[in-house]
C-alpha cells in the first residue's frame, strides 16, 4: 500500500466544554432550507462542519475532541490543544515525510459559515504559505477558522507550549485553562488576516440565544 502526504488536512474542533450552551454544540441540529418548502434537511453541526470542509476541496478530515476521532492529549487546553493533539496523532502514526503540509481548522460552532469563505481562506493561505484567518468589517480579528501551515515555527511553539504535557494532563481542575490562545500561537508564526466579505459567516454560537439568532438566518 502506498501512502501519500496530505496537502491539507481538514480539522473540525469539537472538543469544547459547551458549558454556556448547556448541551454538546456538535450535536445541535441545523435545519437547512431547501429549494422546495416541503424539502427541509437537518444535519448536526458536526456533520455540517465536515461537509463544509469536504465541499471546500478537503479530502482528509478529522474530528478533534475527547468524544471523537482524536481525543485531547492535554485536558482543557482549548483550540491550540486540539491542534497539538491532531499533529501529535499524525506524528505518532505516520513517518515524518508524510505529515500533513497544512491544516484547515474549523470550529463546530459556526452555523453560517460558507464553502466559498473556507475555500478563499485555504487558497490565500496556500499562496502565501502563511497562517491565514479572517478580519471583519470592523477590523476585528477572527483567529478561527484558520489555515495553518505545518512548519518549523508551529512545531517549535507547540513543543514549548506543551512540554509539560503529562503534568497538565493529570490536572483535575475542569475549569483550568491549560493551553495558550490561538492569538499567542499566531504571534510566533508567519500569519496574515484577510478581509471577510460577509461578517455573518463568522458568527459563532456559544449560548442558546446566539443559536436561536443563527437559526433565523438558515
Amino acid at each position: 500500500m502506498t501512502f501519500q502526504r496530505i496537502d491539507c488536512l481538514g480539522v473540525v474542533l469539537a472538543g469544547g466544554l459547551s458549558s454556556r450552551m448547556g448541551q454538546d454544540k456538535a450535536q445541535l441540529t441545523r435545519q437547512q432550507n431547501a429549494t422546495s418548502p416541503s424539502a427541509k434537511s437537518a444535519h448536526s453541526m458536526l456533520d455540517f462542519s465536515k461537509q463544509l470542509l469536504a465541499d471546500a476541496g478537503i479530502k482528509d478530515i478529522v474530528i478533534s475532541g475527547d468524544n471523537h476521532q482524536i481525543p485531547d492529549r492535554v485536558a482543557h487546553a482549548g483550540p491550540v490543544g486540539g491542534i497539538y493533539s491532531v499533529l501529535a496523532h499524525y506524528l505518532a502514526n505516520s513517518p515524518e515525510h508524510l505529515q500533513p503540509k497544512a491544516l484547515l481548522i474549523l470550529p463546530v460552532d459556526l452555523p453560517l459559515m460558507t464553502v466559498s469563505a473556507l475555500t478563499e481562506l485555504r487558497l490565500k493561505g496556500e499562496l502565501s504559505h502563511k497562517a491565514t484567518f479572517f478580519s471583519d468589517s470592523q477590523k476585528n480579528m477572527h483567529h478561527i477558522p484558520l489555515y495553518l501551515p505545518n512548519n518549523a515555527f508551529l512545531n517549535m511553539f507547540l513543543m514549548q507550549a506543551f512540554h509539560r504535557e503529562q503534568l497538565l494532563t493529570n490536572s483535575k481542575n475542569k475549569n483550568n485553562k491549560n493551553g495558550p490562545s490561538v492569538r499567542a500561537m499566531l504571534e510566533q508564526i508567519p500569519h496574515q488576516a484577510i478581509a471577510s466579505l460577509n461578517n455573518q459567516v463568522l458568527f459563532n454560537t456559544n449560548t442558546p440565544e446566539q443559536w436561536q439568532q443563527a437559526q433565523q438566518q438558515f
